[in-house]
């Protein structure tokens, strides 16, 4: 499969800054974004999908989350804050934790080698603020590439890993602000010759900023909210011609919880998240011309700095209004804890079929252990099931936590 996929890449393009889109898509294709755009003479509803570098990078690292549709701004407090909003951290409870999940990749499609690592740990430092840090490292496998005659160039192992550390501070007793500094790092090509174009390893910086709130209702209610801004940093660039760059995936995230405590075994907590990409949505083009109001053709649309694509995602789209709220996507959650002990998670996940048409139920569940914890996810596409490359997807995290003794 991945020697048909690259061969295929280099067969249909014969431009520099195509081959190395080419070569991002591969870790596209590993990802619920889709491999290619279609592009159509512009009729306002034409299936116009934002791609990215690195887009591994807003994947669900762990299963507690990914069992409840993606759902993390306002979720509870954990070791996986990190990926979904750093202020959450300055709310945990514990003093110290460490959690890991693995994810085999697309084994829907009989991809045995392909998984995704996420290992993060936190540190209480007082009752105010929390550090933590975190690595997310995704292995494609074994890749062959041939050229455009079939011959083999070789085979090689690409892989992208992303490293942060956050700080978290609450700014009062309900209100807390997180900040996060992460380095990327994507090798998709080993540095092979692309039809005489070199190509190299992409590193880029990033960072994030959260705030977070929470408030009790009485003393068996409470709420909270959260928002993201995450992967705002330099473009991605795989070759020496610094006019063709990926952009990261920038995104930002809006959510709500809320918690209701049946009795001192029963607990139910309810979420909802609103996604958005803040990158620029690309131009429309049928061969001959391109539709954009912002970027006329496509050399426009690569040259656009991260800042300018940041502000300009809010209004870009080729549709209008329209098409930026199809930009949306949302999420919708809820847990049920017995005793604190055992946990039951289901979740559904809606993102609009011109957007890339990802809709899956998802479900799982934990338990605790003293201070382990198991948590498990598996992934349910509604639609085209057979066909989804998410299907049957499962996410397995462990995780400790380690409480101060109390005197």
């Amino acid at each position: 499969m991945h020697t048909t996929v690259l061969k295929t890449a280099q067969q249909t393009t014969s431009s520099t800054s195509r081959l190395l889109r080419s070569a991002v898509a591969l870790a596209i294709l590993c990802t619920p974004f889709t491999l290619q755009a279609q592009r159509y003479a512009y009729t306002g509803q034409v299936d116009n999908y934002i791609s990215t570098g690195m887009p591994i990078i807003l994947v669900s690292p762990d299963a507690t989350a990914g069992a409840m549709a993606d759902i993390g701004a306002a979720s509870l407090p954990d070791a996986n804050s990190a990926h979904w909003n750093n202020a959450k951290f300055a709310f945990i409870k514990d003093e110290m934790g460490l959690t890991t999940t693995y994810t085999p990749w697309l084994r829907h499609l009989q991809v045995n080698d392909m998984n995704l690592l996420y290992i993060a740990g936190y540190k209480r430092i007082n009752n105010r603020s929390t550090v933590a840090a975190s690595l997310t490292y995704f292995s494609l496998g074994n890749i062959t590439s041939t050229n455009e005659e079939g011959a083999n160039q070789g085979t090689f192992k690409p892989n992208e890993f992303a490293f942060d550390v956050s700080y978290a501070m609450k700014l009062s007793d309900n209100f807390s602000l997180g900040a996060t500094g992460r380095f990327l790092h994507s090798d998709l090509t080993n540095g092979m010759d692309i039809n005489s174009t070199s190509t190299k390893a992409a590193n880029g910086l990033a960072a994030d900023v959260g705030v977070y709130y929470q408030q009790e209702i009485d003393h068996n209610q409470s709420v909270a909210a959260g928002a993201h801004l995450s992967n705002v940093g330099s473009k991605l660039s795989y070759s020496d011609d610094d006019s063709h760059k990926e952009f990261l995936p920038t995104n930002l995230r809006i959510g709500g919880r809320y918690t209701y405590t049946i009795d001192n075994y029963n607990e139910i907590n309810a979420m909802v998240d609103i996604n958005k990409l803040l990158v620029p949505t690309p131009p429309v083009s049928d061969g001959d011309t391109t539709y954009s109001n912002y970027y006329p053709t496509w050399s426009a649309y690569e040259q656009t700095s991260s800042i300018q694509g940041l502000f300009r995602s809010f209004y870009d789209a080729p549709g209008g209004l329209k098409e930026e709220l199809q930009e949306i996507q949302l999420s919708i959650g809820a847990e049920y804890w017995y005793a604190k002990i055992f946990a039951v998670r289901a979740g559904y996940f809606f993102e609009h079929k011109h957007k890339g048409g990802r809709q899956y139920l998802t479900i799982g569940g934990g338990v605790r252990y003293n201070m382990f914890h198991f948590d498990l996810a598996y992934l349910i596409p509604t639609t085209n099931f057979s066909q989804s490359p998410l299907a049957n997807t499962i996410r397995i995290s462990i995780s400790v936590n380690m409480a101060k003794e109390k005197k």
